[in-house]
């Protein structure tokens, strides 16, 4: 399964990233994770569901300096284009 997240909050600047990219490679997701410039923070994931939900829970929580105020999530169809999980600049 493959899915979209747009992370709302306190996102930037606090290691959402670097603990994102933590947490898809944990669950074996294969993807990306940048910042937007409107403070959001985008992820896509691909992956199989259990681990995709895995990750899920662990994105609402975010690290300790982050406040997720609100994700809007995304379906897709998975496009098998990414072969490991990436930090985006």
């Amino acid at each position: 399964m493959a899915r979209r997240y747009l992370v709302q909050g306190m996102v930037q600047g606090v290691g959402f990233r670097y603990f994102t990219e933590h947490a898809a490679r944990r669950s074996r997701l294969h993807g990306f994770v940048r910042n937007l410039d409107d403070g959001r923070v985008e992820v896509v994931v691909e992956g199989d569901a259990a681990a995709v939900a895995r990750f899920e829970q662990a994105i609402r929580n975010g690290p300790p300096l982050a406040r997720v105020d609100r994700i809007e999530i995304e379906s897709r169809d998975p496009a098998g284009r990414f072969s490991r999980f990436e930090i985006r600049a």
